[in-house]
């Protein structure tokens, strides 16, 4: 049975967080395709894919659109985005060549040439992004589910008002970075940055925390969300929930809550795509003389014709009875591979009767190339 390639995630080819902005999907794809690149690694096929894998991630997730689709759904969201190669879809390069361009951009964004600094730091924080772990039956995540579900999460302290300060009154500017978050030293041409020891980088300093929240304006408090998964989903898919993760601190806003899908295994049908596979067994007599077989599905009772001469491992396919399309029409269909059941013990009468049969029947037992019978599987394995 076939099964599909399993795809990187576009956030691990990247190197990135989830909640990386913009600016930081371009400089991290252009730190590796600047290393990936076809005309640093001539004649290496490894180098070359993985360029490709960084023009397909950063296609996606540099497009809103398709960054919320993948986001919500995984792969299968963004099926129809294929990857970027050389020629574009999404890479901020001119052209393949010119490596001075790339070297350029990316150190004109990691270096401070000589700038000023002087901006106050921002207090807010962004929340934490947060993960759920969601089992469902096989019927679930092929027909879909609603499901309330219960998460803990931080929620801004009502108390302070999520100033984190006692009577909600403001914090100070911190006197060490002078409200900056940033602490600079000059070396030679460049100027580096460290963060504030004092503030932590927030440039702000709490004197009188909250007692409720103890300075850091949020509370864990439980929280219900409907998740409502829709139909043809597969396993580790991810449903992505924007501003239900923690709440930011100091006015940031929340992070997320990613819903991940694990799905029970089926007791007799298993899923290559959107198509369904299971096996029958049948009797020598059945396959030879043909029958009908009432078979259960997930949708009901369908009748199978199996005609006369049927071999074993011969399969039939039940269109439109496998899994539904994900965030598209249709479905996939419903593959029934026949097996012919050998008896392990026959009954007087039985072995007579198959003794005349043989009698009336003859098989040239003449070795053949296992070519032969390459679409046969191996049913005593």
């Amino acid at each position: 049975m076939a099964t599909a390639t399993m795809k990187m995630d576009y956030y691990e080819v990247l190197s990135v967080e989830r909640t990386a902005t913009d600016a930081e999907l371009k400089v991290a794809y252009r730190k590796l395709a600047m290393q990936f690149h076809p005309d640093r690694n001539p004649n290496n096929p490894e180098a070359e894919e993985r360029f490709k894998q960084c023009s397909e991630a950063y296609q996606v997730l540099s497009d809103p659109d398709k960054r919320a689709a993948y986001d919500r759904y995984g792969h299968a969201g963004v099926s129809g985005a294929g990857p970027g190669g050389f020629n574009g879809g999404g890479n901020p390069f001119q052209g393949q060549g010119d490596l001075g361009d790339i070297f350029g951009d990316l150190f004109g964004e990691m270096f401070n040439m000589g700038g000023s600094g002087n901006r106050r730091a921002s207090r807010a924080q962004r929340g934490r992004d947060l993960k759920f772990d969601m089992r469902l039956e096989f019927e679930e995540a092929v027909f879909g589910v609603e499901r309330e579900i219960t998460i803990r999460r931080a929620e801004v302290c009502e108390v302070c008002s999520g100033s984190g300060s006692e009577g909600g009154k403001q914090p100070e500017t911190c006197q060490q970075c002078g409200g900056r978050g940033q602490i600079r030293t000059q070396q030679g041409f460049f100027s580096v940055a460290r963060t504030c020891p004092v503030c932590s980088g927030t440039g702000s300093i709490v004197r009188n925390p909250c007692k409720t929240c103890k300075g850091d304006a949020r509370l864990q408090r439980e929280h219900k969300i409907l998740v409502k998964v829709p139909a043809g989903v597969e396993q580790d898919t991810r449903i992505r929930y924007s501003g239900e993760g923690d709440a930011g601190r100091f006015g940031g806003p929340a992070g997320d809550l990613y819903v991940v899908l694990e799905v029970k295994a089926h007791k007799f049908f298993e899923r290559d795509g959107d198509d369904l596979h299971c096996v029958i067994p049948v009797s020598f007599p059945q396959a030879a003389l043909g029958t009908e077989i009432e078979l259960t599905t997930l949708e009901g009772k369908e009748t199978l014709k199996v005609p006369e001469g049927t071999q074993s491992g011969k399969e039939f396919k039940l269109k439109g009875k496998g899994v539904p399309h994900l965030n598209s029409h249709g479905k996939g269909d419903l593959i029934v591979e026949v097996r012919v059941q050998t008896p392990s013990k026959l009954n007087k009468q039985q072995k007579e009767l198959m003794k005349q049969l043989a009698e009336t029947m003859t098989v040239e037992n003449t070795p053949a190339s296992r070519g032969l019978f390459g679409k046969v599987k191996d049913i005593f394995s």
